[in-house]
């Protein structure tokens, strides 16, 4: 987790550069309450880990006390069995994520947006760090040390950063071995040919080895199949446990309900699964992605508070080992809490202002009461 806090600068700069580089190329890219929608879903995402993460080194621990032999953590080998065994693992764990409802339900956070940028690989949910450690549990009974599996858990996080571009082209040779920008616009691309493909975190071999590898001709339509229209992050995280319950309502036979949790997405009950959207509909969605408009000057005093926000959820997680548990909650709830106002001033809800100025007073009353 040290590792993705400490790297947050460099996220920034690089989103930065790549949204000057568009803007030189005429490539609209970049959707400023989109990209921020992004960057809100990413603090939360972390925020939440920061909470939870903890519970997952735990399993990993207890799992590790019955491993068969001991791995020496100073190992060139260890790190190379580690990093192989979490990419492998990681594959497995991301089909099963786009095969399984409920797990779509928590991962299909980082594929809602309509855009296809650097600010989208940090657009994450709040589960699917809970949802892998399961699949990574093997490494433990193999002996791979918990230090050595949480470095080399963020070391493939940290790789998947750059391949969520598409000012990058091919890359030659490298396609054939490794996750490239190509391939991933791909996986988060809604056409027909694209939908469930390569799935894989560093190395592309995986999805060649396993049948779920397709290469990039047509050019790819990003989002969902069922548009989530929505800048709210916690809305986004939520949304499709709604859509499962609602599946499960329409079965009128008990295994169907319990199906609906498990089946694959597309999945319903006594009908046929949705059929993939038709040519007219992506030349719409290519055409027309989600935004908002809104005045220049709420555009602004968004983008101070995000810029404000970003340092503060670095802090929250480089801090977090010193910090008060007090102090650690009240400051996530109000980083949190920031970005769901973002979302709700930039699409104008009644409730937005109110939250903010309510937001505002209570960040000030800590501040004051924490130097009293």
């Amino acid at each position: 987790m040290q590792l993705i806090a400490w790297s947050i600068p460099g996220f920034i700069v690089f989103i930065l550069l790549e949204a000057w580089l568009a803007r030189r190329r005429g490539l609209p890219v970049y959707h400023l309450p989109v990209a921020l929608s992004d960057i809100a879903c990413g603090i939360t995402s972390q925020l939440f880990n920061l909470l939870t993460f903890g519970l997952g080194v735990a399993a990993y621990a207890a799992v590790y006390a019955w491993r068969g032999w001991d791995l020496d953590p100073g190992s060139g080998w260890t790190w190379l069995l580690a990093m192989l065994g979490v990419d492998f693992l990681y594959y497995w764990w991301h089909r099963a994520s786009h095969e399984v409802n409920v797990l779509w339900a928590a991962h299909v956070v980082h594929h809602q947006s309509e855009d296809y940028n650097l600010a989208v690989a940090l657009r994450q949910a709040l589960l699917t760090g809970l949802t892998m450690v399961p699949f990574l549990l093997p490494l433990a009974l193999l002996g791979v040390p918990p230090v050595v599996y949480v470095a080399s858990r963020g070391l493939n996080s940290l790789y998947q950063f750059w391949i969520h571009t598409e000012l990058i082209g091919r890359l030659g040779p490298l396609e054939r071995v490794l996750n490239t920008p190509s391939h991933h616009r791909v996986h988060h691309a809604i056409n027909p040919q694209y939908l469930d493909r390569n799935y894989a975190g560093i190395l592309i071999t995986w999805d060649r080895l396993f049948g779920s590898f397709e290469v990039e001709r047509e050019r790819p339509v990003y989002g969902i199949t069922k548009p989530l229209r929505s800048l709210s992050p916690l809305w986004a995280n939520v949304h499709y446990f709604f859509d499962i319950a609602a599946v499960a309502a329409t079965a009128s036979r008990w295994q169907d309900r319990l199906r609906a949790a498990f089946a694959h997405p597309g999945w319903r009950p006594g009908r046929p699964d949705y059929p993939p959207l038709e040519p007219a509909e992506l030349q719409a969605r290519a055409a027309h992605p989600y935004d908002v408009r809104a005045p220049r000057g709420l555009r602004l005093y968004i983008l101070v508070q995000a810029v404000l926000g970003v340092p503060l959820t670095m802090y929250l997680l480089i801090q977090s080992t010193v910090l008060a548990f007090d102090l650690l909650l009240l400051g996530v709830m109000f980083v949190g809490l920031s970005t769901v106002t973002w979302a709700g001033l930039f699409e104008r809800k009644a409730w937005a202002w109110p939250l903010e100025l309510l937001r505002l007073a209570v960040g000030a009353a800590v501040l004051y009461a924490s130097r009293a």
